[in-house]
């Protein structure tokens, strides 16, 4: 288990930053390397995008690479390597077999000792037409969960959403209200959304909760066609960009982002902006 650092407050987080394809094996290698990197340059927290190892949103090509959550060997995998490491490692989802037939898309946080200690199925289902004309339709695929993702580690009060939830600032209430100091948001946003909406709506959602909010992105042109925005990044309480994944030229890099976080700051922020307090219901 992690040792007490000289501030017990202080904590080493990174986000991982892909452009997983349609080859599971080839995307854990990748992820691995990159999860390794960040936790030799001292990263105690470790976020992964949404769909880490295989993006895929529906068809065979999401059908016969998916398993029970028992049967996932890329989860085994990510488990072992968290034990080893000695981090805490959060998988932004996978795509998991439910045993009604239906997919869930989940996100998992592992402890050091590589056990799952929260779970979380992606509540809001991503069904929207853009004005260039690209649709998706998440929900022909996925079963939307409706359970809040929150759970308190010996280091940190900790939030699951994913990618779409960014939209629903009621849901990052709900966690903060809880006692959720770290937030995650692992994505897969289009080009398109993430241009217009990524920077302002995760400063928005940090500022709001008075909470580190960490954003593990997919970034790049995809096998499957799929174009996706990237920029993971790292926000504080007060909604400065601590770290982000910046673009080279014209080539979306992946790799890690890391910045060293002091927890102290969300109670700070909360006790001098008390919004979570303040909040009255209204018709």
């Amino acid at each position: 288990m992690p040792t007490s650092s000289m501030h017990d407050n202080i904590l080493k987080v990174a986000c991982i930053q892909l452009c997983a394809g349609q080859n599971i094996a080839q995307n854990l290698e990748l992820v691995e390397l990159h999860i390794r990197a960040a936790a030799k340059a001292g990263a105690k927290f470790i976020l992964t995008p949404e769909q880490t190892v295989l993006m895929e949103l529906a068809g065979d090509a999401l059908f016969d690479n998916i398993y029970l959550q028992d049967e996932c060997a890329s989860l085994k995998h990510l488990q072992k390597l968290a034990k080893s490491l000695e981090i805490y490692l959060c998988i932004g989802s996978l795509a998991i077999k439910n045993s009604d037939g239906s997919v869930a898309n989940r996100g998992f946080l592992i402890d050091p000792n590589g056990d799952i200690i929260s779970q979380y199925d992606k509540i809001h289902m991503f069904d929207i037409k853009l004005k260039n004309g690209d649709e998706y339709k998440e929900s022909a695929t996925y079963k939307p969960g409706n359970q809040l993702g929150f759970v308190k580690t010996e280091l940190f009060n900790f939030g699951h959403t994913i990618c779409y939830d960014l939209r629903f600032p009621k849901l990052y209430n709900a966690l903060a209200k809880l006692g959720a100091e770290i937030i995650v948001v692992p994505a897969a946003f289009t080009v398109q959304t993430g241009q217009a909406h990524w920077h302002i709506l995760l400063r928005a959602r940090a500022i709001e909760t008075g909470s580190f909010i960490l954003a593990a992105a997919q970034g790049g042109s995809h096998q499957n066609g799929r174009k996706t925005y990237g920029h993971s990044i790292i926000i504080s309480p007060w909604g400065d960009v601590l770290a982000e994944m910046q673009d080279e030229g014209d080539i979306i890099p992946t790799g890690y982002i890391m910045a060293e976080i002091d927890l102290a700051e969300v109670a700070k922020n909360r006790k001098n902006i008390p919004v979570l307090e303040h909040e009255r219901a209204f018709n």
